[in-house]
């Protein structure tokens, strides 16, 4: 395997999977990657499980040698913690380390984790430097602009403090924590913070294809981009950005036959990853993306959601592959 080069990585316009939990798993990361996804960083790993040595903490950062390049990601709201778990995910040898800044959810931020740091940028400047000094490898914030519009929002000078303190880079969502996933990006905060500072920045928020990824680069000069929800729909994304960033060329949309071979794709591995039950309950999710566009969708999406066995899935994807959707056939 070629040493991972940071520096390299991540100032050639790279196209990155957001961390998410329960959907940036080591599967759906092989599923992303394969199809254009330059970086990856893995679900939200919390600080406390992963310390008290927690099957399910221990399990997300238990990367294998073709998962490469992806970060882990820890969370907390301690930052001696914090610093004490990023030594355990070191240890895991991840491409570099990222400290989550950025969740908005409220029953993590309100306990001062993820966007919660963002109410004491000092704290977050102090907690981000004992991180660094605790680990060998490259170390990175995912944060958002500011708490709230109400408050000032801190961005600029604290990219320049993060920076001074050794962080490596900055992933900025264009929102306020208390915007959550409403209102739109402001991509112009993004450039703020990257003509402040000298390490890269990468811009997320809004990035839903190839149109928005040029456009986000073009206008603020950002190193990358990180693509978050459009991937859980369209993993295509990756492929359509890296052909326009690297070709100018715009890709042709996933094919039928592309549609359902990532619907088998996924489910196999799945499978072995969660075993049946599981897996055919967590396939839904994806389900309304990968099958998009298709003629009677709604009727497959209808079928599948009330879908147990994982035998009868497969043999509903190799009918309405070959001959269709009839609304008769697939309730039965």
């Amino acid at each position: 395997m070629t040493r991972f080069d940071f520096d390299t990585a991540f100032r050639e316009r790279a196209v990155f999977l957001a961390p998410m939990e329960d959907v940036t798993d080591a599967v759906f990361r092989r599923l992303c990657r394969a199809r254009g996804a330059d970086l990856c960083v893995t679900e939200f790993v919390n600080v406390e499980g992963l310390l008290r040595g927690c099957k399910g903490a221990a399990h997300k950062i238990d990367l294998a040698p073709d998962d490469q390049p992806t970060a882990i990601q820890i969370y907390g709201a301690d930052a001696d913690r914090l610093a004490e778990a990023a030594e355990v995910a070191e240890r895991a040898a991840p491409a570099w380390i990222d400290v989550n800044c950025g969740c908005w959810v409220p029953k993590i931020a309100r306990r001062g984790a993820g966007a919660g740091w963002l109410r004491e940028p000092d704290a977050m400047v102090e907690m981000a430097a004992m991180v660094v000094k605790r680990v060998s490898m490259p170390v990175t914030v995912k944060t958002r602009i500011g708490w709230s519009f109400d408050d000032e929002l801190p961005i600029v000078e604290l990219a320049k403090r993060l920076e001074a303190v050794g962080v490596r880079a900055l992933t900025l969502h264009c929102r306020t924590a208390q915007m959550g996933h409403s209102g739109k990006a402001d991509w112009s905060w993004a450039k703020r913070a990257k003509d402040a500072v000298s390490i890269p920045v990468i811009v997320n928020g809004d990035v839903n294809g190839a149109d928005e990824a040029e456009t986000a680069l073009a206008t603020t000069g950002c190193n990358g981009v990180m693509v978050g929800r459009r991937a859980i729909e369209h993993p295509w994304v990756f492929r359509e950005i890296r052909a326009r960033l690297d070709r100018g060329e715009t890709h042709a949309p996933p094919t039928r036959e592309e549609r359902f071979a990532l619907c088998r794709e996924h489910l196999t591995a799945c499978l072995e990853e969660r075993g049946e039950h599981r897996a055919v309950r967590a396939m839904r999710r994806y389900y309304p993306g990968y099958l998009h566009g298709l003629p009677g969708a709604g009727i497959m999406r209808r079928t599948l959601n009330t879908t147990d066995e994982a035998a009868r899935v497969f043999a509903l994807f190799e009918q309405w592959q070959t001959r269709g959707v009839e609304a008769r056939d697939a309730a039965e």
